[in-house]
Order: C-alpha cells, then structure tokens, then sequence
C-alpha cells in the first residue's frame, strides 16, 4: 500500500534519480539553448589591444591638452588597418572607432574639437585619454566566461565568440520517449472512434521537452491492453526516461503498473497529494527511469512541469530552482485540504503589483483554460482561506 507523498517529496525522489549525462562538443552555431558542461575559458584578451572608441585623432596627451594646439597629421588608421609607426611630438594620426591605437599615442581628440586644415589638425578642445579602450577592458586571457551548467542565450554566444572559440562542451540532450494509453484516443484528422476523444496531451509534452532542452521521441498511442503496453521496454530502447500518458490511476483499464511489472518494472512511487495529478507513477523499467503521467490533459502537462521537467534539468546539469512569484488574488480562494492545489490564473500588473485572477473553473480535462493561463496559483496542503487582494504564490507558466 502506498501513501499519498507531498509534492516536494515526490519532485525529490525523482531528481535524485539522475544525474548528469556525458557531454558533447557542438559548433557555438548550434549551441543556443545547450547547456554548457564544462566552463568557458577566454583564450585572448578582448579586445587584443587598445583600440580608440571614437572617431577622431590619435595624440600625445602631452600636445593636445588645451585648445589651440596645432599638430601635424601623419597617416589614417582605418579599423582593420593600423598605422604602423608611432605618433611623435607634435604629430596626430587620423583615426576611427574600433582603430588600433597606434604607438606613443596616450589619447583621442574627438572629431568634434577637431579643426582640419589640410595637414594639419587644430583642437578645440582638449584632448583625453578616456577614449581609449585598454587592451583587455573586456576580458583577459583565462577569465571564466561562462560557468558549467548553464543555458546558453544569446548574450552567452555572442560574449563566447568573442573570445574566438568556435565550439563549446554541452551536456547531451536527454532523450524522452513518450506515449499515450487508451483505446479512446486517436491522432487529430484521423477518424473518431465511437466514444472517444483525440489525444491532445502528447502534443504540448512534446514542445515542453524540447522547450526544456530534451529530445523528444513520440512513440504514439498504445491500447489499453497488456500485450500493447508490454512493448514499451522495446519501444523506448535507448531512452534515458520513460514517459506515459494515462493508464496510472485504479480502474480496470490503468494498465501501466501491471503490464509492466513482468517486463522490470519497479514501482516508487503512485500517488501524490495534489490537484490536479494525483495518480502520478514513479519507478524503473530495468534500467530506465519511467514517469507515467495521469490521461487528463491538464493533469499531464501541469505533472510534466513539476515532474519530468526536474528530471530533464536534472540530467543536463542544472541546478537553478524555479522560484515562485508572489501576487495579489483577485479573488477570493476557499481553504484547502489536504492536497496541494494548482489552480490556473491570468496575470496582470495594477499599479506596480502583480494580480493572479484564477478560473473559475478548474476541472482537469479544461485545456482552455491552461491555455489561457499565465501561471499556476498554488495553494499548500491545508491552506487557509485567502480574501481578495490576498497574497498568493505563483508558479509562472512557460511562453512556450
């Protein structure tokens, strides 16, 4: 007999069953997202030499530190092409942003106190050193860029290409294998059978996973008998977890636990104290971690978020918690029981503060509603009833 486990409990007994997996080397052209598995170490400082960041003239700072000095121009230096000589007394050498400051040069006189004449330069103003970037203002040879376990943005690769590194070490994308169970379900388009209902759930699981940067593989609908379910072990060869949808709660035709029980199966755990997605199973298919989700389509995304999505970051390294956000109800919200609820809401900000309006209806099969959402109210086991304008804790729902 097996109890009802708290939320936390259960989202521990699953993390601490994976780890890590190996790595791989990817061109930075393909590395948005990844998560990096070993830190990023610049191999150059940036930039690799001082540079001027602004257009105008290199100078001595000794010649050109008050209006009125006169200098002679001796030579242009274009970025991507730097004056090779130095700048000697009374010289000035023409110059752009991005420039290699030449030798001897300790300052920029903007283009803006400049006054051409032919050869010859006049400041209108003085001349300052701030305009120079220093060789290695950036980052210098050794510096950690980028720690291990981290995702990847946009910022990340452009910073990691900076420092002329081409590819990076990642962790290998997990590979989810996932299906559905029931003799009800068909695919969108296909015929209706008498009864039934088209399987959605597979659908938003599959862009959770690669959301999430797994690799998602849909093993399709199997029936709701022993011999179909009892494929699965070959089915999802090569998987590093096992995903079902339905078939894990009590009635005749909840499958998942017996007909896999002769095939290796390992119960941990079934059910948890929550709503929606109580009847959640936990345990080992030989080797293979198995999450078997309840049918409901709310249900199965909302347990593939607290569930499978620990699982997933668990094994490509990550170690960032999703913090809740706190709110305001915009509604009032009866006491609990003993269950933790999810309850789906649409957010809004009213004068600085964040506002959570949760639906009024919140029954598991709604997808209507979960759509519209913006985050997941989530009320503890036994928690007291809150007034409007009450605070509230929210789980945010990803974009994707």
């Amino acid at each position: 007999m097996f109890a009802m486990l708290s939320v936390d409990e259960a989202v521990a007994r699953v993390k601490a069953v994976f780890a890590p997996l190996e790595s791989e080397r990817v061109a930075l052209s393909d590395a948005a997202h990844r998560v990096l598995a070993h830190d990023v170490i610049a191999p150059v400082d940036q930039p690799p030499y001082a540079v001027s960041a602004m257009d105008g003239y290199a100078v001595r700072l000794s010649d050109a530190d008050a209006a009125g000095a006169r200098l002679r121009v001796i030579g242009t230096a274009p970025a991507g092409h730097p004056f090779d000589s130095p700048v000697g007394a009374g010289e000035a050498v023409r110059i752009f942003t991005g420039s290699v400051v030449p030798q001897s040069a300790d300052a920029i006189l903007i283009q803006e106190n400049a006054q051409a004449e032919a050869d010859v330069v006049v400041t209108t103003a003085p001349a300052t050193p701030r305009h120079i970037r220093a060789a290695g203002l950036d980052f210098r040879k050794g510096a950690v860029l980028v720690l291990s376990g981290h995702r990847l943005t946009a910022r990340d690769l452009s910073l990691i290409a900076a420092a002329d590194c081409v590819s990076v070490d990642v962790y290998r994308k997990p590979r989810v294998a996932f299906a559905a169970t029931g003799d009800e379900l068909s695919r969108p388009g296909e015929p209706c059978k008498p009864g039934g209902i088209v399987a959605s759930s597979g659908y938003g699981l599959k862009t959770l996973i690669e959301g999430w940067g797994g690799e998602p593989h849909d093993l399709g609908i199997l029936a709701d008998s022993a011999e179909a379910i009892g494929k699965l072990p070959s089915l999802a060869a090569g998987a590093d977890v096992i995903v079902t949808m339905g078939g894990a709660s009590v009635g005749d035709h909840d499958l998942v636990k017996s007909a896999l029980a002769p095939k290796g199966f390992v119960l941990d755990f079934w059910k948890i104290a929550m709503r929606p997605g109580k009847p959640l199973v936990f345990g080992r298919l030989g080797a293979t971690p198995l999450i078997g989700l309840p049918g409901n389509p709310v249900s199965t995304l909302v347990c593939a978020m607290l569930f499978v999505r620990p699982a997933i970051e668990a094994m490509l390294g990550l170690k960032e918690a999703r913090p809740l956000v706190t709110a305001r109800s915009a509604s009032a919200i009866g006491a609990n029981d003993a269950r933790q609820d999810y309850l789906r809401a649409q957010l809004s900000t009213v004068d600085g503060e964040l506002w959570a309006d949760a639906f009024s209806l919140q029954d598991s099969s709604m997808m209507s509603a979960l759509a519209a959402a913006d985050g997941l109210i989530v009320r503890p086991p036994h928690a007291p009833a809150v007034e409007t304008g009450g605070r509230v804790s929210v789980l945010l729902l990803d974009v994707g």
